[in-house]
């Protein structure tokens, strides 16, 4: 536990905050993280999103008579 206080006498009251990625940029590298991850759905949800209006322009729509393929 030595090495534990020393860190915690030296950083004093920063001591078990979180760090931020960059000295000047106020983001923690937490919340970071966090932009990834939801980034990272909203990507795939759009990519599901006009998957869906693709099979539904090309299938569906046809299929049901809404309207014709143009040839």
């Amino acid at each position: 536990m030595g090495e534990s206080k020393r860190r915690k006498e030296q950083l004093g009251e920063k001591y078990g905050q979180a760090e931020p990625i960059l000295p000047w940029l106020p983001i923690t590298k937490d919340q970071s993280q966090q932009f990834v991850k939801w980034t990272t759905r909203g990507a795939w949800g759009g990519i599901i999103l006009v998957i869906a209006f693709w099979i539904t322009l090309r299938f569906v729509g046809p299929g049901l008579g809404w309207w014709s393929l143009a040839d």
